[in-house]
């Protein structure tokens, strides 16, 4: 065996370990009589439901695949939310997911800390998620939220967690086209308290938790109320070295030595963070070194390593021009205290109550109910560039233009663009959540039971950022108002007076402002996020008839839900005067959706020679959604047991996914991107010669009258707004089909499924750069519609105003196999438990424009091979865990086309690959039987495995913090300690 393989790996881990929050699958995927206990000690009526059918069963046996996670066992590898917990399941590993950290560094839907799940990359509005059984409703801030925010509910309150790995809208509507996540509560009668402490052993990302469950069982009454309350403190860039100094981590292609820039202040290679504290200079005579910037001395000793400026241009003392060769890169200022202060994880408090009641009104019928009180806080600092641009002119022998104001000292006939930093960047959200549940369920007869469900949740968020304000920055813009280089004395839109700002200043290029000018330049503003979504819902299921194979058994039933949405952004993106930032409307909206909906199970053979039963399922909905129309979906699904130890299953289905309502409703948001990156016609003759655009590109842009020679001196604005009116709805497929081995000679349990699932008339946004680009790379130049999308400028020829809405563009793939291995024996030592899974994608693509497909399987974020693996020995009062998660070796180099790329004109080699992570979680846990006490104690990531370190260069290929990957399958904080204390009573 090749040790080195994916599949080497999942099942040696069968011998060596096994599978993360020791995932137990159900018959839908491995059976387990942990499962089934669990399932016969739920107060419930004697029969169950199994996420992915309304059909109630006597057991765990489905034609469906299905993973179980039990949410205690989890626990043990440190783990204390139920975002972290989903993120470390194969089925969620492969693609990088929105966390907290992410939400931080940009935009995500839900807006910051929000944690969603996307099941298979799929996109997090693709993976439905319930609570016990029944949708639960989005939370977050701004106009984008469609997805449930896994903050909302503490892993406190769950006992396991169900994840269907099959599109399921035929039997829960739209949104459920990935898969399905079911959060299944606690409703044990015993009550608890318990304690967790995660410490990482260095500073930063410590998280603590505390919460208290009571239980109580009065004659026909039975309730459990949970009270939680976590913190994760802020995880600050300079408190990981990794973090803290963005290396370019390039090599040399002969020798194989690092090829970095090297700063020779410090003699270690250059960190080129956000560059600060320079003046671009514009030299209209081409006498200065080509891009120089004029940088002060600030640590006065620039003058040992770079001549000054030269020729007649002149500035004040301690000016020095960089950035204009190899060896003056090397001294550019790219790497400001504020950069280490900023936060990589947010600051996160969060508190919630969660009840949950039944009440038996009589031996066939059961009232039940549901509240979940939650609300979030989350708080970051970050920090930001703001540049203005000041003519300076001696057409006249005298410099007057901007030097009564800022250019004093400053000669030539030139433009300025003097580029300042601050860390006036602070952001925080408040969210308050809360969702009620009422229903009846009992029996009709004998043989019929019902179901009757209400549900209301309503989100109430609001958002706080401290912005830049546009007019203030551009009040003292080229001439300013006045036409003398001042704006002294006019008014600004924001009705303030203008002020002349010190743009040349040292101090306040470096961030050290006056309190008067941090009142000038900032304000803070605060938008709100409502969401309300109400549904009913109600089925009923029974027997129809017998086959000579058994019962045939049905369900049938009804749904009808609302969804509302208002977001009011703060009065400075309203008004568009936040500086750098994108301007927003109030985007409101709302939509209804209407189902019917039946699923039946046939047995259609029994007790035959290689059939011992076989199963039919089929299940299908009918939807009427008041944004688009009405629609159909089906499923089909066999459940085939060839002998009592050996099972294939199979299905196909079909789902769909009403556009959300930021999609449809958003109003329009503005943005500001440069011409260089998105105009492929800046300079389009020299590129032609240089092979950097193709011949194509070249004429569509001579055809389209761009000058041969054209400049890039300004932004263009990309406006996005809503698709309402012109969406339609997303429709998918999903194809399975699996083998489960049971054998009678151990207690081995092994399953393999592949998956299919496609999807089309994708609902997205082309972005700026694609609908201009494709526009003049168009073979149809003349008649392409995308060209119709954004406008030139008559007479400096710049793009400007891309309506770049909401539209059904995509189609996307992901085509794979998963396998799980389950094995217990009894050792001398104790009860040995191994259990592993894998998820090996053999596709993920997506296909944008017409024949234009792009496969990011096995690039850095989307990996072919993800794991886990866990190895649990019982000892009496003792349990001992070995737990290791996989991330297979992804790379870059293909999307790239090589593995070198330039600085300035020095060939260096890249990285952009990965190796194979593979992270151990130990812990040890002790029962204290007479006390009911239990202590955990464990370590994560035990042997300090940072990210992986990749070149750092602006190559459009990879997310990058400091220098390292960015992607959520990484561990960020190192090694970390925790303690968890339960005690029962």
């Amino acid at each position: 065996m090749n040790v080195q393989t994916p599949l080497a790996y999942a099942v040696g881990a069968v011998i060596a370990a096994a599978s993360v929050p020791s995932l137990a699958q159900s018959d839908a995927g491995i059976e387990t009589q942990t499962i089934a206990d669990a399932a016969a000690a739920v107060p419930q009526l004697e029969e169950i439901i199994v996420t992915g059918s309304r059909i109630r069963r006597d057991g765990f046996t489905s034609s469906s695949p299905i993973d179980v996670i039990y949410v205690k066992r989890a626990g043990r590898n440190g783990i204390s939310d139920l975002g972290g917990l989903l993120r470390t399941t194969s089925i969620a590993s492969g693609s990088s997911q929105v966390t907290s950290a992410s939400s931080t560094a940009f935009v995500t839907d839900g807006g910051q800390g929000a944690e969603t799940i996307s099941l298979r990359g799929l996109g997090a509005s693709r993976t439905l998620t319930l609570i016990n059984g029944r949708r639960a409703g989005p939370a977050g801030v701004a106009g984008s939220v469609s997805s449930f925010d896994l903050n909302v509910i503490p892993m406190e309150a769950v006992e396991r967690i169900e994840i269907l790995k099959e599109g399921a809208s035929s039997v829960y509507g739209s949104d459920a086209v990935a898969g399905v996540i079911n959060i299944i509560t606690d409703k044990g009668d015993g009550s608890s308290f318990s304690m967790f402490s995660g410490q990482p052993t260095k500073s930063g990302g410590e998280a603590s938790a505390v919460s208290l469950s009571l239980a109580t069982s009065v004659n026909r009454f039975r309730s459990r109320i949970t009270g939680s309350y976590t913190k994760e403190s802020q995880l600050k860039k300079g408190q990981r070295d990794y973090f803290s100094c963005p290396e370019q981590y390039v090599f040399d292609p002969t020798t194989g030595e690092r090829a970095d820039q090297i700063d020779p202040r410090t003699g270690k290679p250059h960190c080129n963070d956000a560059l600060w504290g320079h003046v671009w200079i514009y030299d209209y005579s081409d006498e200065l070194q080509s891009g120089a910037k004029g940088q002060y001395d600030y640590d006065g000793d620039l003058g040992s390593y770079l001549p000054g400026f030269t020729g007649d241009m002149v500035t004040p003392d301690g000016w020095y021009p960089v950035d204009y060769d190899d060896a003056s890169d090397g001294l550019v200022n790219a790497d400001h205290p504020f950069q280490d202060r900023s936060s990589l994880i947010p600051k996160n408090e969060v508190a919630t109550i969660f009840a949950e009641a039944t009440y038996d009104l009589s031996d066939h019928h059961q009232a039940y109910g549901e509240i979940l009180l939650n609300r979030r806080e989350t708080a970051s600092q970050g920090y930001r560039q703001f540049w203005t641009y000041l003519y300076n002119s001696d057409s006249d022998g005298e410099f007057t233009a901007n030097e009564s104001a800022t250019a004093v000292g400053w000669t030539r006939n030139q433009t300025y663009s003097p580029l300042a930093i601050t860390d006036q960047d602070e952001s925080s959200v408040t969210v308050d959540y809360r969702r009620v549940v009422g229903g009846l369920k009992g029996d009709i007869n004998s043989n019929w039971q019902y179901d009757i469900s209400y549900q209301y949740s309503y989100s109430d968020a609001t958002y706080t950022d401290l912005r830049l304000h546009k007019d203030a920055v551009d009040g003292n813009e080229y001439d300013s108002a006045n036409g003398d280089g001042t704006c002294a004395g006019t008014l600004l839109q924001s009705g303030v007076p203008c002020q002349d700002l010190p743009w040349l200043d040292p101090a306040f290029l470096s961030g050290d402002f006056t309190s008067a000018e941090i009142s000038y330049l900032f304000g803070e503003e605060m938008g709100a996020t409502e969401y309300t979504q109400q549904s009913i819902e109600g089925f009923v299921t029974g027997p129809l008839f017998e086959l000579p194979a058994g019962e045939v058994a049905a369900a049938f039933g009804v749904h009808y839900r609302t969804d509302e949405i208002e977001d009011t952004p703060g009065a400075i993106t309203l008004s568009e005067n936040a500086w750098g930032s994108s301007g927003a409307g109030i985007t409101k909206g709302d939509d209804t959706a209407k189902a019917i909906f039946a699923e039946v199970d046939i047995p259609l053979l029994e007790g035959l020679p290689l059939v011992n039963r076989l199963t039919m399922n089929l299940s299908a909905r009918y939807n009427e959604i008041a944004s688009y129309g009405s629609g159909d979906t089906y499923k089909v699904g066999l459940d085939w047991a060839i002998t009592d130890t050996l099972r294939l299953r199979g299905g196909r289905s079909t789902s769909f996914r009403a556009p959300a309502l930021f999609e449809l409703y958003l109003a329009d948001q503005t943005s500001f991107v440069g011409q260089r990156s998105i105009d492929p016609c800046i300079n389009w003759g020299d590129n032609l010669a240089s092979g950097e655009i193709s011949q194509r590109i070249a004429d569509n842009c001579q055809a389209d009258g761009v000058a041969i020679d054209q400049n890039a001196t300004t932004s263009a604005t990309v406006i996005t707004g809503g698709g309402l009116g012109r969406l339609q709805a997303e429709t998918s497929r999903s194809n399975n089909i699996g083998v489960i081995w049971r054998p009678e000679f151990a207690d081995l349990r092994v399953s393999i499924d592949f998956f299919d699932i496609l999807i089309e008339d994708e609902v997205d946004v082309l972005g700026g750069d694609n609908i201009v680009y494709e526009c003049y790379n168009s073979s149809n130049f003349s008649t392409e519609p995308l060209c119709n999308l954004f406008e030139r400028d008559a007479n400096l020829g710049f793009v400007d105003n891309i309506q770049d809405s909401y539209i059904n563009i995509a189609e996307q793939r992901n085509r794979g196999w998963d396998l799980a291995i389950e094995y217990g024996t009894p050792t001398p030592w104790g009860q040995l438990s191994l259990e592993t899974q894998h998820t090996f994608q053999i596709e993920d693509s997506t296909e944008l424009f017409e024949d234009t497909i792009e496969d990011y399987n096995g690039e850095i974020g989307d990996p072919k091979w993800t794991g886990t693996a866990t190895a649990t020995l019982e000892q009496g009062d003792w349990t001992y865990q070995w737990n290791m998660q996989f991330v297979g070796k992804a790379d870059n180099y293909g999307s790239h086309g090589s593995d070198t790329a330039f600085i300035r004109d020095r060939e260096v080699r890249v990285v952009l690959d990965v190796p194979k992570m593979i992270y151990h979680n130990l812990s040890v846990e002790r029962l204290f039987q007479d006390s009911a006490l239990t202590l955990t104690l464990g370590v994560s990531n035990a042997f300090g495995e940072e990210p992986p370190t990749v070149t750092t260069l602006n190559l459009g290929e990879l997310d990058t913090e400091g220098r390292v990957a960015f992607y959520s399958q990484y561990d960020w904080l190192g090694r970390a300690v925790h303690l968890t204390v339960e005690k029962s009573f």
